[in-house]
Parts: C-alpha cells; structure tokens; sequence
C-alpha cells in the first residue's frame, strides 16, 4: 500500500466515524432523553447504515482503483449517496412530504459525476439539467406548501399579513419618482 492509498485509507475511516458520531449525536438530541436501542438506531439510521456506504464504496472503487477506467462506478454511487441523504434526513426529521423530490434528484447526481470524471459528453448534461429542473421545482412548490400550511395554523393573521403585503406591493409600488 502506497502513501496516497493509506492517507485515503485513514481520511475515509475518519469521515465514516465523523458521521457516525454526528448522527449518534443528532439521534440523541432527537430522542430527548427516551431510550435507544438497537431495534431504535436500525430504524433511524437505516440509511446511514445500508445505503449510504454502498454508495460511498462505489465512489471508492473509482477513485482509488480504477480511475480513470470505470467512471461508470459514479453512476450508482452518485445514485446511492443522494438517495441515502434524501432517506436519512426525511427519516429524521419526518420530512417524507418535503424530500421525496431527491429521489428525482438521484440520478441527476450520479450522471452529472460520471460525466465530470468520465468522457465528458455532454448530451448527458440533457437528462441532468432537466431532471436537476424537476427536482427544484418539486422541491420549491412541495416546501412552500408545507410551509404555508404551518402558517395557516396561525389563523387569519398570516393571511391578512400576506393580503397587506401583496396590496402594499400592488399600490405602493406606483409612486412615481421626481
């Protein structure tokens, strides 16, 4: 093993135990206090257990063994780490109704990294850019509806709030400069 494949070594096994402490941690200040078994940290973590290091092997495989031959190990990769973040966050946070537009998202990754690291042809840059466009979209409509639907749990105040803001806008915004 050579110095660049152990310093590789050793930074991943310090990134893979900097996550696992980070999420051990956010686990912890989420459970407030209730008691965390294993059946507990499967069903939280389950992303970050599964999905995640397959994800983070195959981006391994190619930059430490076979780059620049198997770009195509980006694709699955790219795949499953954004799926595995998309999972563990909606798992987490109980944002299901928010971060499904990443798993739109996914592919987009792992095409856009295979055409960074591989040939660059860039008619992959087509099925990117408009699968990239969807997933921001879904994202922006899905988030401000569920914003809105916190806000409307405060009564009419935010809608008055939003009404004199829109009026304010419309009529105020008609003066007329000397």
């Amino acid at each position: 093993m050579n110095e660049t494949e152990r310093s590789f070594n050793v930074n991943m096994s310090r990134y893979i135990i900097g996550t696992v402490l980070i999420l051990l941690g956010a686990g912890l200040f989420l459970n407030q206090g209730h008691p965390m078994g294993v059946g507990t940290i499967f069903e939280y973590y389950w992303a970050s257990l599964f999905v995640l290091p397959l994800g983070l092997f195959f981006h391994w495989l190619y930059f430490s063994m076979t780059a620049p031959r198997a770009s195509g190990l980006l694709i699955p990769g790219g795949i499953l780490v954004t799926v595995g973040l998309v999972c563990q966050i909606s798992t987490l946070f109980d944002a299901w109704g928010v971060m499904w537009p990443g798993f739109v998202l996914a592919p987009a990754v792992g095409l856009f990294e295979f055409y960074l690291f591989g040939s660059r042809n860039r008619y992959l840059l087509i099925p990117v850019s408009i699968l990239t466009v969807i997933s921001l979209l879904f994202f922006t409509v899905f988030t401000l509806g569920t914003l809105l639907n916190k806000l409307s749990g405060h009564g009419p105040v935010v809608a008055i709030v939003l009404i004199v803001i829109g009026a304010y806008a419309l009529l105020g915004g008609k003066r007329q400069s000397v």
